[in-house]
C-alpha cells in the first residue's frame, strides 16, 4: 500500500482541518484538545511504516511542547520538549549526510544564520529578559534543522524553513512585532506548524525506512544526488 495512503495519515489531515476549524471558531477547549492530537496520529504512522525511532521521539516531543504551550506558565517548558524535537531532527540529518552536504554548500548555513540574526534583532527589545536566552538558543536550533535538513531533502527542507516561520511569528508576536488579532495569527502559526510536521515526518520516514532506498546516503558518507 502507498504510505501515503495509510488511514493514521488520513485521521491526520482530518486533525488538522478541524483543529484549524475549531482555531477560527476560537472553541476552546476543543482548540487545545484538537490540537494534542495531531503529532500523536504522525507518530503512529511514523511506527506503522517502520520510520526512525528518533523521529517518532521528535514528534514526541512536539506533543509535549503543544501541550505544555496550551498551559499557563509552561511557556520555557513548551520551548524546552521542542528544542529537544529539534535536536532529534538534527541528529537525523547529521546520521543522513548533512555536515558532508553542507560542507560543499556553505551558504546554507550562512544564509539561515543571517535569518536568524535579523529575527532575533527584530523581537529582541520586545521580549522579556527572562526569554531571552532561551529565544536565543531555540532560534540557533531553528536554523540548524533548517540547514541540516536543506542539505539532505529538499521536502524535509521545506518543512524545517515552514517550522522555522511558525515558530518566528510566535516570537514575533509575544515581542509586539506583529498586529494583534490572534485568530488569524494562530491560523497561520498552526497551518505552517502542521505542514512543517507533516513534510518532515513524510521525507524522514522515506530516508530512514528504505521507502526509497536510493535517498540513503553512500559509504562514504557523500548524499546521493536525489536528495542534493
Amino acid at each position: 500500500m502507498n504510505p501515503l495512503r495509510s488511514p493514521w495519515l488520513a485521521a491526520f489531515g482530518v486533525a488538522v482541518v478541524a483543529h484549524l476549524a475549531l482555531v477560527l471558531a476560537q472553541a476552546q477547549p476543543w482548540e487545545s484538545i484538537s490540537k494534542c492530537l495531531i503529532a500523536p496520529l504522525l507518530i503512529a504512522w511514523v511506527i506503522e511504516q517502520g520510520g526512525p525511532r528518533i523521529i517518532a521521539a521528535a514528534l514526541f516531543f512536539c506533543l509535549l511542547g503543544d501541550l505544555f504551550l496550551e498551559l499557563d506558565g509552561f511557556f520555557i517548558a513548551g520551548m524546552a520538549a521542542f528544542a529537544i524535537a529539534h535536536v532529534c531532527f538534527v541528529t537525523f540529518f547529521v546520521r543522513h549526510g548533512a555536515l558532508a552536504s553542507l560542507g560543499r554548500r556553505l551558504w546554507i548555513p550562512a544564509a539561515l544564520a543571517v535569518a536568524a540574526v535579523l529575527l532575533l534583532t527584530w523581537v529582541w527589545a520586545g521580549l522579556e529578559s527572562g526569554l531571552r536566552i532561551p529565544v536565543l538558543v531555540y532560534a540557533l536550533l531553528l536554523s540548524t534543522t533548517a540547514a541540516t535538513a536543506l542539505a539532505v531533502d529538499l521536502r524535509a527542507g521545506l518543512g524545517a524553513l515552514l517550522f522555522l516561520f511558525s515558530d518566528g511569528l510566535i516570537a514575533a508576536s509575544i515581542a509586539e512585532r506583529v498586529p494583534e488579532d490572534a485568530v488569524a495569527g494562530g491560523f497561520v502559526v498552526m497551518l505552517t506548524y502542521t505542514a512543517a510536521l507533516f513534510l518532515l515526518a513524510t521525507s524522514t520516514v522515506r530516508l530512514g525506512s528504505g521507502w526509497v532506498a536510493a535517498t540513503r546516503p553512500a559509504d562514504d558518507g557523500s548524499v546521493p544526488e536525489q536528495v542534493r
